[in-house]
């Protein structure tokens, strides 16, 4: 049930039902009416939460299959998609021989972008 898997992050993460509200930016009474089975998450809620808590299986949450949390919340403590979009690029198997990564660019969507050169 997505109230056991809604009670099970708020656990992981030890968060109180109203400071899972502002962490992700919804009224404290959604997380009441969830908790309590009044009503199911909308797909509004489901978006922010994943997006706050990007460790959360989107299937997972959804379907109760799959599993929490994910594997990208065991990187050294902390997530850092840049690095490991680098790491896995620099390791990957399907890489041409003689050709190497010399930019990679980050779109925001904000409209701003980053420009990274790895070191060789």
């Amino acid at each position: 049930m997505i109230v056991e898997r809604l009670q099970s992050i708020m656990s992981h993460y030890e968060l109180s039902a109203s400071s899972l509200a502002d962490a992700i930016g919804v009224p404290r009474s959604s997380i009441s009416h969830l908790l309590s089975g009044r009503n199911k998450p909308s797909l509004d809620f489901v978006l922010k939460l994943i997006k706050a808590y990007p460790e959360v299986n989107l299937y997972w949450f959804l379907s109760g299959k799959g599993e929490f949390p994910s594997e990208i919340s065991v990187l050294d403590g902390e997530h850092n998609p840049k690095k490991d979009l680098v790491t896995n690029l620099k390791n990957k198997p399907t890489q041409p021989k003689g050709k190497s990564v010399s930019k990679i660019v980050f779109f925001y969507d904000d409209g701003t972008f980053e420009t990274y050169h790895p070191k060789k």
